[in-house]
């Protein structure tokens, strides 16, 4: 029996290829295992999108060619976008891996280890990103059973002033709505109550296709042709949300009153600067249209501190209008300079410390209005999908609303009453933390849901 260890770094969307490449191994005879020092096959996907996220996964990588040390035959395999970034300097860097493969080698990863395992030097598969993966393509969840994601588009056409994405992935390339059908149907038919929809900007979905595809028919027919109970979509571009789209939430109950829309910034000028197509205006209509359509939609973003050239102003105006949004959930990053970006080359760059107060302002805004938005909540009852145990204290369940997203928002303790991982039960709200919730669920009184 062959054995593997994978470890799965970064977004979403890059953990749908760690899946793909565990369907593939699977295949070909291999058994996942927790412990690495009894894994044939050591495989770590990276991601390369900043600093932060490089030096993550060079030290795991580092930690895993431990294990080669007491064991020479195992096989260290890189995978993903810091190998897609950084190339051939990685294998003069890393000498103890045995196969180093981009974005666009996952798919065949099966056969490239086979390959590594006959060489004598280390391998390095480099291609020019182009591949998307369909149906067809070997797959196996690696997130629990009744949740998965489903990645509609590969690439990105916008050319953000601070994103490597579109030189790591390569242009925007979408899937067809009939592919990813099946896709959604096979993926209901393992389980599956919760199908969140990612892309880099889901809202340019069939934009590169000859047809009329977009995200609207391509919801349309994941309602229509599947049961799933819960859509979800994340990563919308502000101007590409349309009131077809609105409309359609708002009438299909089933894709869930929750959007992730990245604003990176609030200030008109840093926004030019960071080559986003809109403004502070612009986005204050695109609430008062989500709110018109959808009054109880959760609204979560990301914003950027400390761009080149921002000032203490453009600061000032991002807290004006976060204080007058009364956003659900935000999450705040610090600008990471990396090398290939156009605003690499801006001056006004900000020290670490003004980025560190400026992010500690906003933060301090924030949590005070996620906070008192919480409150909403309390004595309201809510279905909840359950994910089991919590991993605070096995005397507890947890799960998450419809307005609480995977691994990135808050969750819901439950405290009294029982209930299967994967069910979607009723639960009374009782109180209501900065970002999470508890409660009981109306069948506490019950044996089992």
């Amino acid at each position: 029996m062959k054995t593997l260890h994978l470890v799965s770094l970064g977004c979403p969307k890059n953990l749908v290829d760690s899946e793909v490449m565990l369907g593939r191994l699977e295949h070909d005879g291999y058994t996942v295992v927790e412990n690495p020092a009894e894994a044939d096959l050591l495989l770590v996907n990276t991601c390369g999108f900043i600093g932060p996220a490089v030096e993550e996964a060079v030290d795991e990588i580092l930690r895993l060619a431990e294990f080669k040390q007491d064991d020479p035959d195992k096989l260290l395999v890189v995978t993903g976008c810091l190998v897609q970034r950084y190339g051939a300097d990685l294998k003069k860097e890393l000498p103890e891996v045995d196969l180093f493969t981009g974005t666009d080698g996952f798919q065949e990863i099966d056969l490239l280890v086979r390959q590594a395992g006959h060489s004598k030097e280390s391998l390095i598969d480099l291609r020019p990103a182009g591949f998307v993966m369909d149906s067809t393509s070997a797959r196996r969840l690696s997130t629990p059973s009744f949740r998965s994601y489903l990645k509609v588009t590969e690439g990105c056409n916008n050319r953000c002033s601070y994103c490597m994405i579109p030189s790591i992935r390569g242009n925007l390339r979408s899937r067809t709505i009939d592919d990813l059908a099946v896709e959604a149907r096979n993926l209901q038919k393992q389980g599956v109550q919760e199908l969140t929809l990612i892309a880099q900007d889901l809202t340019a979905y069939g934009v590169d296709l000859a047809d009329d595809t977009d995200l609207v028919g391509l919801l349309k027919r994941l309602a229509a042709e599947t049961g799933i109970p819960w859509l979800r979509l994340l990563y919308l571009y502000p101007t590409g949300i349309s009131d077809g789209l609105l409309e359609l939430m708002a009438a299909e109950p089933r894709i869930l009153p929750y959007l992730d829309i990245p604003f990176q910034h609030i200030s008109d000028r840093i926004l030019r600067k960071m080559n986003r197509r809109y403004s502070s205006a612009d986005l204050e209509k695109l609430l008062d249209r989500i709110r018109g359509h959808l009054p109880e939609c959760a609204i979560r973003t990301t914003l950027m501190v400390g761009f080149p050239g921002e000032t203490e102003s453009d600061i000032d105006t991002m807290i004006q209008y976060l204080s007058k949004w009364q956003l659900d959930h935000i999450g705040i990053f610090r600008y990471e300079d990396e090398d290939g970006c156009a605003a690499f080359s801006f001056s006004g760059k900000i020290d670490e410390e003004v980025m560190q107060q400026r992010y500690n302002r906003v933060m301090e805004v924030q949590s005070e209005i996620s906070k008192n938005k919480q409150q909403r909540y309390i004595g309201r009852v809510e279905p909840v999908l359950v994910e089991g145990i919590s991993r605070e204290s096995d005397l507890l369940l947890e799960g998450r609303t419809r307005f609480q997203a995977p691994e990135i928002d808050g969750c819901v303790y439950i405290t009294a009453g029982t209930a299967d991982a994967g069910a979607i039960a009723e639960v009374r709200v009782t109180e209501a933390h900065t970002y999470d919730l508890v409660g009981e669920l109306l069948n506490a009184g019950e044996a089992d849901v």
